[in-house]
This record gives C-alpha cells, sequence and structure tokens, in this order.
C-alpha cells in the first residue's frame, strides 16, 4: 500500500511511493536522498541520484555492481527545456524495465528537481508529469523523492508542484491530488485558501489525461476538511468535465454537508 500524507524523514517507503520534499537548504535534500536511496538499495532496487551538483557514484554504496546511478538533472530531463510528460515516462518506464531485467527489484529516484519549475510553462508541463508518473507508479515498483528549493522558487511556485504527490513536506500544499489504485485521490483540506490552487491542480490532472469527459472517481479517505466552497468548486469541475465527481470513502461530515447542499455534479458514492 502507498504511503499518503505529511513527509517526515524520507525512510520507511515502499517500492511505489511518490514524495515531494520541499527544502530550504541543498544540504537538506542531499541528507534525505541518501536515506531514500540507501533504503531503496537494502530492498534490492537500483537507485539514481538526479541533481545539478550529483555525488559520484563511489558516495553511494551499493550493495551490488550496477545498482547505483547518478546523473545530472540536465541528462535526464533536458536543460532548461518544458518537459515531455509523457515522454518522460516512457524513459523511466524503459528505465523501471531495465533493472527488473538485470535482476533488482525495482527502480528508485531521488530527483533535485528545482531547475525543471522555474517559469510557469515548465511548471505546467511538470505538473502534468507528476501525475501521470504518480499513476504509473501505483502498479509499478518505482519510487520517487521529487526534491524543490523554496527559497529558489516560492512558496507559490512550490504548492503547484507538492500538491500532486501523495505524500509531501508539510505545510508545502493544503492538499494532494494524487493517483490511487483504481481513482484520483484527495488528502489534506480543500477551503477557500486552497480553491485557485485545486482548480488548478485538477485541470492539469485531467488534460495529462488526455481531457477525458465524463464522471471522475475520487477518494476523499484521506482529505480531513472541505468546506461548502470546496464542495461547490467540486460540483462545478464535475459538470465542466461533462459528468460528475464520484466521492468514495468520503467522511461522515462531508457526505453530511453534500447531503445539505445537494449540488449537481458532485454525489457521495453508495457502498455496495
Amino acid at each position: 500500500m502507498r504511503v499518503a500524507g505529511e513527509l517526515g524523514e524520507a525512510r520507511g517507503y515502499g517500492l511505489r511511493d511518490h514524495l515531494c520534499l520541499v527544502f530550504d537548504a541543498p544540504a537538506e535534500f542531499d541528507r534525505q536522498a541518501r536515506l531514500f536511496l540507501a533504503e531503496g538499495l537494502e530492498r534490492g532496487c537500483r537507485v539514481l541520484y538526479v541533481g545539478d551538483s550529483p555525488p559520484s557514484a563511489a558516495e553511494l554504496v551499493g550493495a551490488r555492481p550496477g545498482a547505483v546511478r547518478v546523473a545530472p538533472a540536465a541528462a535526464t530531463y533536458g536543460a532548461g527545456l518544458v518537459v515531455d510528460p509523457r515522454g518522460q515516462v516512457r524513459e523511466y518506464a524503459a528505465a523501471v524495465a531495465e533493472a527488473l531485467a538485470h535482476g533488482f527489484t525495482g527502480l528508485r529516484v531521488a530527483a533535485q528537481a528545482t531547475s525543471l519549475v522555474r517559469t510557469p510553462e515548465q511548471r505546467e508541463a511538470f505538473a502534468r508529469y507528476e501525475h501521470l508518473i504518480d499513476r504509473y507508479m501505483t502498479r509499478n515498483p518505482f519510487s520517487a523523492l521529487c526534491g524543490y528549493d523554496r527559497a529558489a522558487l516560492g512558496t507559490d511556485a512550490v504548492a503547484e508542484i507538492a500538491c500532486m504527490h501523495p505524500a509531501a513536506s508539510p505545510e508545502s500544499a493544503p492538499f494532494r491530488l494524487h493517483a490511487g489504485d483504481d481513482a484520483l485521490a484527495l488528502g489534506g483540506e480543500l477551503d477557500r485558501a486552497g480553491l485557485d490552487l485545486f482548480r488548478l491542480a485538477a485541470g492539469r490532472a485531467r488534460s495529462a489525461d488526455g481531457e477525458a469527459r465524463g464522471s471522475v472517481v475520487l477518494d476523499v479517505s484521506g482529505l480531513d476538511f472541505v468546506d461548502h466552497r470546496g464542495v461547490l468548486l467540486l460540483a462545478e469541475l464535475g459538470r465542466g468535465w461533462g459528468g460528475e465527481i464520484v466521492l468514495r470513502n468520503a467522511p461522515y461530515g462531508t457526505r453530511k454537508l453534500i447531503g445539505l447542499l445537494e449540488p449537481e455534479g458532485v454525489r457521495v458514492e453508495v457502498a455496495a
């Protein structure tokens, strides 16, 4: 089962977890990345460190030959470019297949991705990529720690990317919109402060899936709080997508609020 919620220390995670580390000093990313990758080696994974100033392979001791790889971000994603979301997923899928073919249990990556999300155009594409790779991880032995420098990007830019992860650093985003096992999942809080961000994130996830129209199932078992504005926004999005948003595992308070508002475009899934 994947871990969702607030990210603390980057250890104790499985083969399909997707984490967002928001840091204020590069040394913090380096420390957490080493914890994350060392645990990956213990689990039999091939590990990859991606960053603008990666350590040498000798600094990350692997349990077997070929277990540790390092690369600058430019070599992995392209220097100063806007990432191709689907193309990058294919690249990582090929790397996972190669790792499995060589007897590893999967691939684990720690990527310092600050340089890839500096402009609005880059963030638009990278947020879609984060959604697609997160969905890929739900079915494949690929885990990743994505690092973003808050001092370089600012809190608003960081939130655009952090909210697309199941687990993220505390206070990096008010909610988390990510891939569940068989549906989208929403955790955290959805209130007035996060409405614009949620509209942006939901649109990016939807467009990454090919601008499909129709109803969407949204698992809200991890949703701690939603106010009436959040419910009305969900209803608006459901109608705009040509169907409705169906809330799965809705907490009692959410069910009661929807019962009072009776908004067209969102409903609670009835358990079988």
